[in-house]
């Protein structure tokens, strides 16, 4: 064979070898953020409701402040060392973010568990160790520890807005969805509450930490999911309330990860079929376990975390009982405050001022039956999951009561469980008149109570 032809077999063979693809390069960061529409707009909408709500609560707390003083009681938990490096300027400035549980959060950071220290840590162990953990740290670097408490706590409002956003839109769709999600972190940023989520408290943690155990639930990743819980387990007690929805999603829905795997024959069947990943639920209470072991190994009971509030006051009152207990301080409160000029006092037990308690028990009683008209919505229109862990979260602290004021700090819990505003920007979506007067209405209230708050009154 000649040249020629034996050029003419090696062409098609060579022919026969595909072209490997030249490689795709990767959109920069900024590009892709803007091409992802619904990422953009929750970016967008998270920091226009942040930087609104913080500056009116800096803004509002300092005005407080500056015009009627610290308050009679400003010495009242301040132990000594907790606010070092602040300065008078600095010491101003901590006014709306470091009163009340502002200092045992600063003590254990500060000293750590110490039984040595008397009335400074007696009921310490209260306060679940990953907040005043993150606030040591950061303070171990130079910052002064109540501006690192407050780093923590801005952090974890803005991503617990951001993923607040996300499930709105997941959950409602991108039409009503768009504006709804939009509410909903205004509702939650302007909240009458919300003063808490930039102090040197765990609210904000908390939050960003069951926002993200709903998203990844909702997504059908179940390691982080759990992950997450565990690390809100060792935020505060009722972390492990995280598992009712986690259970809930993995066995009923929805969820983004997969089609529902079995055909329900009666209403209370399973959706999906267990498998392997199922395991990842004994993650769950893995932080409040590491937590209790801790104090076991230092010679504190394991279960001090919960006989301890019994120096509050808080008892078992069976399931929901102190509903009824809160609804009846509530009404006896209203005759208080409209009566007081007779003398009289309608409680069975209070301590101080019998009018400063009915104020407290009025209040508490207008978030418990606005926290109970928001759950009727959120179990009707969300995901049974958002409602039954609502559902769990007000059991505990509507169970176990304290005797003097049996709903004290529930519009304190109450601010963290998010699908309540979910719900209420849905509702405002289609009730847009009545937008811009709850707005006003709810950051009004937050004003009011910030200002007790910074002068050293109690709120919740």
């Amino acid at each position: 064979m000649n040249a020629e032809g034996t050029q003419a077999l090696l062409e098609p063979a060579a022919e026969a070898i595909p072209a490997r693809p030249l490689p795709v390069p990767e959109r920069p960061y900024l590009e892709r953020l803007r091409a992802d529409k619904l990422r953009l707009a929750a970016l967008q909408d998270t920091f226009r409701a942040f930087w609104v709500s913080r500056v009116l609560v800096l803004a509002a707390g300092l005005a407080t402040v500056l015009m009627f003083g610290s308050g009679p009681t400003r010495r009242v938990l301040n132990p000594p060392g907790v606010l070092r490096g602040l300065g008078g300027i600095g010491d101003l400035l901590a006014a709306p973010v470091a009163r009340w549980d502002s200092a045992w959060y600063l003590v254990i950071a500060h000293y750590g568990y110490r039984p040595d220290l008397g009335v400074f840590t007696a009921p310490r162990t209260a306060f679940f160790p990953l907040y005043p953990l993150g606030l040591r740290g950061i303070s171990d670097l130079g910052v002064p520890p109540v501006l690192a408490g407050v780093l923590i706590s801005l952090g974890a409002l803005a991503a617990a807005l951001y993923g607040v956003h996300r499930l709105t839109t997941l959950e409602f769709g991108g039409g009503a969805g768009r504006e709804a999600a939009r509410l909903a972190v205004l509702l939650l940023a302007l909240s009458p509450m919300a003063f808490f989520f930039s102090a040197v408290y765990s609210e904000s943690l908390y939050l960003a930490l069951s926002v993200a155990v709903f998203w990844c639930a909702r997504n059908g990743r179940w390691t982080l999911a759990c992950l997450t819980g565990a690390l809100a387990t060792t935020t505060r007690s009722a972390g492990v309330l995280l598992a009712v929805p986690i259970l809930y999603l993995y066995l009923y829905g929805p969820r983004e990860d997969c089609a529902p795997t079995r055909v329900r024959t009666r209403w209370w069947h399973p959706r999906y079929c267990l498998s392997a990943d199922v395991a990842w639920l004994a993650l769950l209470p893995l932080g409040l376990a590491l937590y209790m072991g801790y104090l076991g190994f230092s010679g504190e009971s394991p279960l001090a975390p919960f006989h301890v509030q019994e120096v509050w006051g808080r008892h078992f009152a069976g399931p929901f009982g102190g509903a009824v207990d809160g609804a009846r301080a509530a009404f006896d409160g209203v005759r208080q405050l409209l009566f007081a000029q007779h003398g009289r006092v309608y409680f069975a037990e209070t301590v101080g001022d019998p009018t400063v308690a009915a104020s407290h028990n009025v209040v508490s009683g207008a978030f418990l039956l606005a926290a109970t008209v928001m759950l009727i919505g959120v179990l009707r229109r969300l995901p049974r999951a958002y409602g039954l862990y609502v559902l769990a979260a007000l059991a505990l602290p509507l169970s176990y009561p304290v005797s003097a004021q049996p709903l004290m700090s529930l519009p304190r819990f109450v601010v963290v469980l998010f699908p309540l505003p979910m719900w209420l920007a849905l509702w405002l979506s289609e009730h847009p008149r009545l937008r811009l007067p709850t707005l006003m209405l709810s950051a009004s209230l937050m004003m009011v109570f910030l200002g007790q708050f910074a002068t050293w009154h109690w709120v919740a």
